[in-house]
């Protein structure tokens, strides 16, 4: 019944939407420029209430926005769909297939049960080397796929040391959000403002490095561990569940072609990394080559992509080119200069809303709405924008209040037979640390 409403309500706006657009497009006194940025909002509006209620799914939500922005005349239909052939849709495309090389071949399973045997039965060092582990392979692989891999074998080592598993996989969940903010390729919001930077940015200003992004995230990464280890583990769950090693376990299918795996992987990271070859070239060649090698066949990497990603980053990136051409992120970002002049200020501001929203809806979709919003803020206030979307794609991954979050943290959800609530109630402390990490670490790093 709930979803009804939501719906109701979300058609209703669409019609308002197309009424408005309509009288906009007649001579109603108001400036064509001006039109458009209104209507550009509104599509944002909608699209904001879409991406938070779920009430149709996420892939169709983005998919609207570049149709809406078409019929309007924001910008042309080209121009609308043109993202779909951006550079970083390609790369997390190309990635996740040979990321899911690794899996298919055994190299994150074999990592897990290392794991397991230097934890020795201990809690504090299966706590601290899952987290480790997990976050690593999440700086390169699927976070949502290291994750999965890592449950059976957190579960049969808790089966075996008598340990709950609710004080290890909420953590584990953490710590592959976590790693995931190191890289380039870690989690899509990085990719993703670094679009948005480059399509926005002003002259001079350059995107983040491959690895750039891990000057911050390795800090909230070790300070994410380090918080249960000593303190945070007082506040996680002590949820009872049965335990068994063989629940959500995945065999390797291919384990001859490990060796392949990883030197095609080591290769896209090294090439990436110096810049050797183009990001796109060498993530595309890399899936080309886990596919011809052997790793994995054409149906398990088409498997493999997660369609919902790609259709959120293509779709939501047409917004980032219609807030700039109709206007509206000027009109906003003059606004808010009017009222916020202190640069930390603004910095908090966007950091907070982006956290608050994402642990309760797609962290793509979160940072595909603030970072077109920020850029042009930043701008017209005579700072970097560079701090400002680091804060955004930081937060956008750093969020633990909700199972809904991160795939990572719904994942776990079952097999941890964690309620709602525990994960507030385990989270909160480490999201008001990373809230403040980055509001005070981040402009050290990359001044205003």
């Amino acid at each position: 019944m709930t979803k009804k409403i939501f719906l109701a309500v979300s058609l209703i706006a669409v019609v308002v939407l197309l009424t408005v657009g309509v009288c906009f497009a007649q001579d109603g006194g108001v400036a064509p420029s001006a039109a458009h940025a209104y209507i550009t909002l509104a599509i944002l509006f909608v699209a904001a209430i879409l991406f938070f209620t779920e009430v149709i799914p996420l892939p169709i939500t983005a998919m609207l926005v570049p149709v809406s922005l078409s019929i309007f005349h924001i910008i042309p239909s080209k121009a609308a769909f043109a993202n779909f052939g951006n550079k970083w849709v390609i790369i997390f495309m190309a990635m996740f297939i040979v990321g899911e090389a690794t899996f298919v071949t055994g190299f994150a399973d074999k990592v897990g049960k290392m794991t397991v045997k230097l934890s020795k039965g201990s809690e504090a060092k299966l706590l601290i080397l899952s987290m480790t582990s997990v976050g690593i392979l999440s700086a390169f692989l699927s976070n949502t796929g290291t994750t999965v891999v890592a449950i059976p074998m957190i579960m049969g080592m808790c089966a075996s040391a008598n340990i709950r598993p609710g004080k290890i996989l909420m953590p584990v969940a953490f710590g592959a959000s976590l790693g995931g903010t190191m890289t380039l390729v870690g989690t899509p919001p990085n990719g993703l403002v670094n679009s948005v930077l480059e399509k926005m940015g002003p002259a001079g200003v350059n995107p983040f490095g491959f690895f750039e992004f891990a000057k911050i995230g390795i800090v909230l990464f070790v300070v994410g561990i380090l918080y249960y280890a000593l303190i945070g583990k007082k506040f996680l769950p002590d949820s009872a569940v049965e335990c068994s090693e063989e629940e959500l376990a995945q065999k390797p299918k291919r384990p001859e072609k490990m060796i392949w795996a990883l030197l095609i992987f080591a290769f896209v990271v090294a090439a990436m990394a110096t810049k050797f070859l183009a990001l796109e070239v060498a993530a595309m060649l890399g899936a080309c080559l886990v596919v011809i090698t052997g790793c994995m066949t054409m149906k398990e990497a088409f498997k493999s992509v997660d369609w919902t990603t790609i259709f959120l980053f293509a779709g939501m990136l047409s917004m980032s080119t219609a807030m700039q051409k109709s206007g509206a992120a000027s009109m906003i970002a003059e606004e808010v200069v009017t009222l916020v002049h202190n640069p930390y200020l603004i910095l908090a501001v966007c950091c907070a809303i982006t956290a608050l929203v994402t642990n309760f809806m797609s962290n793509t979709a979160t940072a595909a709405l603030m970072a077109p919003l920020a850029i042009p803020i930043a701008v017209q206030g005579g700072i970097s924008p560079l701090p400002i979307v680091m804060g955004i794609a930081m937060s956008a991954s750093a969020c633990f209040l909700t199972p809904v979050a991160t795939p990572p943290n719904t994942i776990v959800l079952g097999p941890g037979n964690y309620k709602f609530m525990d994960y507030f109630k385990a989270g909160w402390p480490l999201q008001i640390i990373s809230f403040f990490i980055c509001v005070l670490v981040i402009p050290m790093i990359w001044p205003f």
